[in-house]
């Protein structure tokens, strides 16, 4: 995904402006994944009823492909039926923006939208990004002659992001214009090959297990603004052209066949009412149940797949039918709560996962949720569990990145409490590094102590190189290590679920690293494990956390004494390297002595850690 708190330091994936102007878009804020969540949430919507004719109309343009910014819209009806919604106070252009389905998961009519004083403010959103817009109000009044100046752009496939229209390869990922998803349809072909698994067939233990259903590509935002949304029907194609590309997938991998999941399934995750907002929408067009939570008249069945998906290739790890899997599913997940959809999720795939992994026979499971934006969904469904372990590592900075939950006191309720383990970063950029020295001294230890029967990954690629949402610098092999290194926790019996990801080469990448591990090839020899020193940043980040959880799991005691010390010594260093460079006048006032992102360098933690015990 996409996936803050408080503006303005809360916008997701920014990019500084290159001075492009508005191209006579609607100013309306698209991607609240982007926005600030102090915000007070008022997202209004145009009802079902107010916009049925105009969705009539839209029928038979729906295939017509995208909507272009300056197309003629001749139709007299269409145009009232524009100014009737827009006079509701929630649009510019109806045809643009049509029916969101409120907070609530139920659709307002047009009476009842909030007046224009009331909307929320257009913060740290996609639409920021991609418009670039500063205008103010018409003042034409004073100056008759004003001509608006339209810049033509063209928008990344690679990872979405807008450029100017000379230029040829992206500012953002250096994809060259005009690229397209190659090698989906040799994918397309070698599907029909591959055997299914299903808890009668008979196929060797060790073998890996993939959900996968082209259905899931319908999910899709109609594409009638102006930029692409960036979870996308691509996001598959990608993973799935890079896996058949490897001769991986579906060559090596058995398949799962797909099916819906049930509504009584669901109901063990998700209300009723949640349930059948998700269900209504197929009766639309289009609809949103966040300003960046999108639907179609498709969306429903895609996911219910995905999470009948996720259902069974839990179930058929846990019995051993199969080794491990991979569940290249979308819509995501993690974000949905018991009650609602948002940050791109509809139903939560990881907690309907691991409710049939315990229907299945597993007492304990293990969900570490790596996607860079917090999972405060599947935490939420878990808070006051103690048979699943919740651990989360992503981008937080006090609550000003999406969702802005997963603060590192946040450790469960009730029985539950220690048993949500979140490991917030305090900045962007965060790397390899980081994440394997919180493995190494958070995660693994606590997975360890926990011994679950299934670890379930929720792996969203968006903490990747090169994500435009996520804007961390975590590579193809440092998921690769990560994944090698959970392998361990509950016997080899791993599900890892697609959550986001919006760079293209980056998700699919990534996927194919962390395939390879679960069909045995070992992790990527590109970092060592035992040579890794964290950022300042990270290793402060990391004591939090022990400091937090060390009252629930004593194991981690040694070791936050431990880090307290190299923390000592680390900043010790710092100020003698930092004096020594004054003399010299090698190092400049507050420069600090590290790599690129920060590490501190000249520390084997390793080695630190065996000296101090």
């Amino acid at each position: 995904m996409a996936s803050d708190m408080k503006p303005p330091a809360g916008k997701k994936g920014e990019i500084p402006s290159r001075g492009l102007e508005n191209c006579g878009v609607s100013d309306q804020p698209c991607h609240d994944k982007c926005q600030s969540s102090d915000a007070d949430g008022k997202l209004s919507c145009a009802g079902a009823n107010g916009i049925s004719s105009l969705i009539e109309r839209m029928t038979s343009k729906e295939n017509c492909g995208a909507c272009s910014s300056n197309c003629d819209q001749s139709d007299t009806s269409l145009e009232e039926a524009n100014d009737s919604l827009a006079r509701s106070g929630h649009v510019e252009d109806a045809y643009h923006d049509g029916c969101l389905l409120g907070k609530n998961g139920s659709c307002m009519t047009s009476d009842d939208l909030p007046h224009e004083s009331e909307r929320e403010q257009a913060g740290g959103t996609l639409e920021d990004l991609f418009l670039f817009n500063d205008e103010e109000e018409d003042d034409s009044d004073w100056e008759p002659a004003a001509t608006r100046l339209v810049v033509n752009r063209w928008f990344c496939l690679n990872c979405t992001m807008p450029n100017m229209d000379e230029i040829t390869h992206c500012l953002n990922c250096h994809q060259l214009k005009g690229s397209d998803v190659i090698g989906y349809d040799v994918f397309k072909t070698l599907i029909a090959q591959t055997a299914l698994v299903s808890a009668d067939t008979e196929l060797p233990t060790a073998s890996t297990a993939v959900g996968f259903d082209e259905r899931m590509l319908l999910h899709s935002e109609i594409e009638i603004k102006p930029n692409p949304h960036p979870e996308r029907p691509d996001r598959l194609r990608a993973i799935a052209a890079s896996l058949a590309a490897a001769g991986i997938f579906p060559l090596k991998c058995a398949l799962v066949p797909p099916r819906e999941i049930t509504k009584e399934e669901l109901l063990m995750v998700h209300t009723p009412d949640h349930i059948e907002s998700v269900e209504q929408t197929k009766n639309m067009l289009y609809s949103y149940f966040t300003s960046d939570t999108y639907a179609n008249g498709h969306s429903a069945c895609a996911a219910k797949l995905a999470a009948g998906l996720c259902a069974d290739l839990a179930s058929l790890i846990v019995s051993g039918r199969v080794r491990n899997g991979f569940a290249m599913v979308r819509p995501p997940g993690h974000h949905a709560g018991v009650k609602q959809a948002m940050g791109f999720c509809l139903h939560n795939n990881a907690a309907v996962a691991a409710l049939a992994a315990q229907r299945a026979g597993a007492k304990k499971v293990l969900i570490v949720d790596w996607d860079v934006h917090h999972g405060n969904g599947t935490q939420e469904i878990f808070e006051g569990s103690k048979s699943v372990l919740y651990i989360s590592l992503h981008r937080h900075e006090d609550g000003n990145f999406y969702p802005g939950t997963g603060a590192a006191h946040e450790v469960g309720v009730l029985d539950g409490r220690g048993f949500s383990v979140n490991i917030p970063w305090s900045r962007g950029g965060v790397g390899d590094n980081d994440y394997i020295f919180a493995f190494q001294h958070v995660v693994l230890p606590i997975a360890a102590e926990f011994a679950p029967d299934i670890t379930i990954i929720s792996a969203g690629f968006d903490a990747a190189r090169g994500d435009p949402l996520g804007c961390c610098d975590v590579t193809p092999a440092g998921y690769s290590r990560m994944t090698s290194m959970l392998t361990a926790c509950s016997g080899g019996r791993l599900l890892v679920i697609l959550e986001g990801g919006y760079n293209l080469r980056s998700i699919s990448s990534s996927a194919t690293e962390v395939v390879k591990v679960l069909l045995g090839d070992g992790p990527n020899s590109d970092i060592d494990a035992n040579a890794t020193s964290p950022s300042k940043e990270g290793l402060r980040t990391v004591l939090q956390v022990l400091e937090i959880q060390q009252q629930f799991w004593p194991v981690l005691a040694p070791t936050y004494a431990s880090l307290q010390a190299l923390q000592g010594l680390v900043f010790s260093k710092y100020t003698l390297t930092l004096a020594m460079g004054r003399r010299k006048g090698s190092i400049l006032e507050g420069q600090v002595p590290s790599g690129g992102n920060g590490e501190v360098k000249g520390f084997c933690t390793k080695c630190y850690l065996r000296a101090a015990a």
